[in-house]
């Protein structure tokens, strides 16, 4: 079984135990320099959430999910994407048809699990059946271990939008790391906690509250994941009103020459998965 890290409670509302809080420092990260730290409550705490997730790179996490046997994943646009696999079903960001998503079909199925970025209207509507988790922390659900941590949801230390949650759990044998609803940097902490992601779901439409091509590009590098799927781009047309998102080209630039498969709405993947980095586009 692979070893699972224990997300820090850094910047997040909640712990994995949901019975405190703490916002220790937090370096910065390449592209986001112009604001200071977070201060720091407790050195101690900060110490003990470290080594627990040293801990958990050598022990693991006792989970029931982590067999084989792959998964499919189904697109419904923007960053809604239903995974199914290891006896679970798991929805990412369920939207209104509102700002971005503006024309799109809400996504109004059900799952076991519902993971959204946050509680914005485009990413984590109440449109579709399941336990919404949209807070960080620790969760087991239909046999899935979940964490959640938070990270800024702009490039203001979440003043603007608040904070967002990026989620890592293991599904059909492959770990997965959630960065769809995002423009917070990954600090040194954060690439140790996440690991090296089998597939990584992650926006890149730039915005304000969405990695720039580039910022993702950078995540990418530092997290070197075998699969990425990237999500909240405009998919061609006229971007539809109140929407500040671009193209997905600027992410594919910058990343130099990737290998990329037109997925289409469809998807499935079956471990192992090789070594090299693959862009999944799909619609």
């Amino acid at each position: 079984m692979p070893c699972w890290p224990i997300f820090s409670a850094r910047r997040s509302t909640s712990l994995a135990t949901n019975t405190a809080s703490f916002a220790p420092s937090r370096p910065a990260a390449p592209f986001l320099t112009p604001f200071p730290p977070v201060p720091v409550r407790s050195s101690l705490v900060t110490s003990s959430l470290f080594a627990l997730a040293l801990l958990s790179l050598s022990s693991g996490l006792p989970t029931a999910q982590a067999s084989g046997g792959g998964v499919k994943i189904t697109s419904y646009g923007h960053s809604a994407l239903l995974i199914e696999g290891g006896g679970a079903r798991v929805l990412l960001n369920p939207f209104r048809a509102v700002g971005c998503a503006a024309g799109l079909a809400e996504p109004r199925v059900s799952a076991d699990v519902i993971l959204a970025s946050s509680r914005l209207k485009d990413e984590g509507a109440s449109v579709a059946s399941g336990r919404l988790l949209s807070t960080p922390g620790s969760y087991k659900v239909a046999g899935l271990q979940i964490e959640g941590v938070g990270v800024p949801h702009d490039r203001v230390e979440g003043r603007r939008f608040g904070l967002s949650t990026v989620w890592r759990w293991r599904q059909g044998g492959l770990d997965f790391a959630h960065l769809g609803g995002t423009a917070g940097a990954i600090s040194p902490s954060d690439r140790v906690l996440l690991g090296r992601p089998d597939v990584l779901v992650i926006g890149v439409g730039g915005g304000a509250k969405v990695y720039t091509g580039e910022e993702a590009a950078a995540v990418v590098r530092e997290l070197n994941p075998r699969r990425v799927i990237p999500v909240q781009y405009l998919r061609g047309g006229r971007a539809p009103a109140n929407c500040d998102q671009g193209g997905m080209q600027p992410f594919l630039e910058a990343l130099g020459s990737p290998t990329v498969r037109q997925a289409g709405t469809s998807l499935s993947l079956t471990p192992p998965l090789g070594e090299s980095t693959v862009v999944e586009v799909m619609r």
